[in-house]
């Protein structure tokens, strides 16, 4: 039996479990953080392939190399995905459809700022380049807003422990619909819309985050949906992905993508996604001894 280590939330791994033990998969539970690790003591037990790369660098490759495994969506992919800017120019240059985006790399001058918002229409949407849940995500309607925004952004870049000190600035989509559409192997497995409450529209809330009380629906993909989303993953070279589009005034575009995206209830994903992710997994190890 194959022997997965799944270095996700608990939550994913306990939706992992019994259809891929079901598949022949045995799926164990490999938390990468909050905890400690023992470096210089033999693993407790040994596993074929990793699910996937964790979201913390460092602990991802202490555990890749006291396990010795390999990850669906390695280390490569997860970096790929996290650089928001990166992904967006990467698109933008395959002509695929994206926002209007700047980057700006602190620390950087109040001009700069006013430099990169020109030609943009406010409001517009800042995020710190490589955070998730959309944490960090503010709109501002004028430029001195924006320079507010900045200003706290400069304070938490001047930290000399930051990792990342970049943040983008993008139009603002109004009225957007907000999906995301799961990719495995070059094949739509499944899909949702993020929609928020008749409550939180009424308070002006925009943001379609899960984690902030937006509610995922299962939908059926559009057919040109599906094929951006395709597109999308081969562009990165991405296995297993989730891909987020925003649809606005007749027009859809890729906001960000996600490699390491929480798997959700069952019904949200087509009759053959399980399957697809088994076989995927099995590719992963297979590549690894040699067999493919």
């Amino acid at each position: 039996m194959l022997r997965l280590a799944v270095a996700t939330e608990r939550r994913t791994f306990e939706r992992m479990r019994d259809p891929l033990g079901a598949r022949g998969i045995d799926v164990a539970h490999l938390p990468a953080k909050e905890r400690a690790i023992r470096l210089t003591d033999a693993p407790t037990r040994e596993f074929d392939v990793g699910f996937v790369y964790p979201p913390r660098l460092m602990e991802g490759g202490a555990l890749s190399a006291l396990y010795d495994v390999p990850w669906v969506n390695g280390r490569e992919a997860v970096l790929t995905s996290r650089n928001k800017a990166g992904v967006v120019a990467r698109l933008s240059r395959a002509g695929l459809p994206v926002p209007e985006t700047r980057m700006v790399s602190n620390p950087a001058d109040e001009s700069d700022v006013r430099d990169a918002v020109s030609g943009l229409d406010f409001p517009v949407v800042v995020k710190p380049n490589s955070t998730t849940r959309g944490v960090g995500v503010a709109k501002a309607a004028d430029l001195d807003s924006l320079l507010g925004v900045v200003d706290y952004l400069d304070l938490v870049h001047d930290y000399r422990a930051t990792g990342d000190k970049s943040y983008l600035i993008q139009e603002f989509l109004p009225e957007a619909r907000d999906y995301r559409v799961m990719v495995v192997e070059g094949e739509v497995v499944g899909g949702v819309e993020r929609r928020l409450s008749a409550a939180a529209l009424a308070e002006g809330r925009w943001k379609h985050n899960v984690h902030r009380g937006a509610e995922a629906v299962g939908v059926d993909v559009r057919p040109e949906h599906r094929e951006l989303a395709v597109s999308v993953a081969e562009t990165l070279d991405i296995p297993y992905l989730g891909v987020d589009l925003l649809e606005s005034e007749g027009r859809t575009v890729v906001s960000e993508t996600n490699a390491r995206p929480t798997i959700d209830d069952a019904t949200k994903y087509e009759a053959d996604f399980w399957d697809r992710l088994a076989a995927l997994i099995r590719k992963t190890a297979d590549e690894r001894d040699g067999r493919n």
